[in-house]
Parts: C-alpha cells; sequence; structure tokens
C-alpha cells in the first residue's frame, strides 16, 4: 500500500552583510498536514500574549521580552518534540571565496538559497521507506526581494531539484513554489526570531553600546536576553551546541534529517581565511 505525505519548508533570509558573518537563511519544516493546527495554537497564544499583530525580531523591546519568550517557548515546544525543524544557515566573512565570476556575485542571494533548501534539511534521508512513501515537497519563501525575473529563475532552479529528489520519490510541483506574506505566516514570524538572534550574536550586536556611553540600550539588553533563552530551548535538544559552527552529524549522517534543530556555516570549497575579519 503507497503512503503519500506532504512536507512544507518556510524559509526566508535575514542579513545580506553583517560585521562578522553574512547571508543568514532560515527555515522550518513540518508535516503539511499539521499546518492548520499549529497555527490555530501559536495565533491563540499570540492573542493571549496581545501581540496582535506580526512579531518579528526588530520588534523585540524590553516592554515586550517577556511575551516574545513565552510565545519562544510554546514554538521550541514543537521542536524539541520534532514536529517542526529549523535549520538556519550562514557565512562567516573569514572564510573569502576566491575567483568569483561576477554573475556568481550578482547572484549571490539566489545560489545560496539554493544550497540551503538542497542540503540543510537533509532531504536525502527524509524517505527512508521510499519503495513505498510518496513524498510532496512544498515551499513557501517570504517575499523575494529582487526583480521578477531573477525570482522566477530561482523558483525553475528549485523545481529542477526533481532530478536528484525523485530517486527517492521526493516531488516537488510548481504549483508548491510560492512567495508569501510573513504577516499570515505565523510558523514564519517565529523562525524569523530566531534567525534574527543568531544574526544578533554572531555579529556581536549584543556588545553595542548608546553612543558616548559605556553602557548598553535597554532594547539591546531585552535582545540579548532572550537570545539566550532560545540559547537554553537550543541546548535541551543538543546540550553542546556551538552557534557559530555547523551542527555535527554525531556519527550518523541521517542525522542532518533527523535533527530537530541544525546550524550550518556555509564555507566555499575554493575559500581561504583571513583572520583579520574574525572577531578580535
Amino acid at each position: 500500500m503507497k503512503i503519500y505525505k506532504q512536507y512544507l519548508i518556510y524559509s526566508d533570509e535575514s542579513h545580506k552583510k553583517g560585521s562578522y558573518f553574512s547571508n543568514f537563511y532560515g527555515g522550518a519544516l513540518l508535516e503539511y498536514k499539521n499546518l492548520e493546527n499549529f497555527n490555530l495554537c501559536l495565533n491563540k497564544k499570540k492573542e493571549e500574549l496581545n501581540l496582535l499583530s506580526e512579531v518579528k525580531w526588530s520588534k523585540v523591546t524590553a516592554q515586550y521580552l517577556n511575551k516574545y519568550i513565552e510565545l519562544i517557548d510554546t514554538f521550541f515546544n514543537y521542536i524539541i518534540n520534532n514536529d517542526i525543524k529549523i535549520r538556519i544557515m550562514f557565512r562567516q566573512n573569514a572564510f573569502v571565496p576566491q575567483n568569483l565570476t561576477y554573475e556568481k556575485i550578482d547572484n549571490q542571494y539566489f545560489l545560496l538559497y539554493y544550497q540551503f533548501i538542497k542540503h540543510s534539511f537533509g532531504l536525502d534521508y527524509c524517505n527512508k521507506d521510499f519503495e513505498h512513501t510518496h513524498i510532496t515537497l512544498k515551499l513557501f519563501f517570504d517575499q523575494l526581494p529582487d526583480t521578477k525575473e531573477k525570482c522566477n529563475d530561482f523558483k525553475h532552479h528549485i523545481l529542477r531539484l526533481n532530478s536528484y529528489l525523485n530517486l527517492n520519490n521526493i516531488f516537488i510541483n510548481k504549483e508548491d513554489i510560492a512567495e508569501i506574506d510573513s504577516k499570515k505566516h505565523v510558523i514564519l514570524q517565529c523562525m524569523d526570531i530566531i534567525l534574527g538572534a543568531m544574526n544578533f550574536k554572531l555579529n556581536g550586536l549584543d556588545k553595542i553600546k548608546i553612543e558616548g556611553t559605556n553602557r548598553r540600550g535597554k532594547t539591546t539588553i531585552a535582545k540579548e536576553k532572550l537570545y539566550k533563552n532560545i540559547l537554553a530551548n537550543i541546548r535541551k535538544i543538543i546540550p553542546d551546541f556551538n552557534i557559530g559552527i555547523s551542527t555535527g552529524d554525531r556519527g550518523n549522517v541521517k542525522n542532518r534529517w533527523l535533527d530537530p534543530y541544525r546550524h550550518w556555516n556555509f564555507i566555499s570549497k575554493n575559500s581561504t581565511f583571513d583572520k583579520k575579519l574574525t572577531k578580535k
């Protein structure tokens, strides 16, 4: 008997250029059949907390800190239970790609996005019973910030992932690749908070002080507290988790799929390491 499954990946990009780390991408994967229930529960939590508009990292303040912590704790319940998988990818500036063509530099955003979708979730290992299970993959991208022509070309390349996914009985249909408005998708909003927290910490934004003083602002302190809460949640899953390096496979390559939460520090094969670009 044939089994049919649908997975949905929400994805977004956070920060193109940072002081130490750049090109942040984030994704949340879940079984599509759970989407309505998860949305209902998370939106209900938002209403209980009186968070009536879109939640996002840029809106975190001292006044709203406890509300955001409570919402993120609720979201992490799904991650810890492996009902939602989170993947974060970024590039460390100290690893400098060599001999890039103008075309690759111009298309860097989409080239990295493609790598993120193709590899970060370990999709190669998601269908352990591929002879009897048919998987359809839906992809919801937050609005892509480029020309219609470039965005359509990117979606075409995503569709071409079928050439190797089909070997494991995984399929992407053209109509299942969509751009969405994050204001209408609470799971994407919660993922954005995690993504923003990682950019905040890795780029040393938690150290920024008020101009002319030796102290940090209330918003910076609040964001650091939220980041620490997120890190504590991640370490419930991976006790020795290090945010600045790729999450290891721990002796089993299938963990690239099985893990509820993973980071990927993307390093291109032709990179050289420039120590001057690291944190002092």
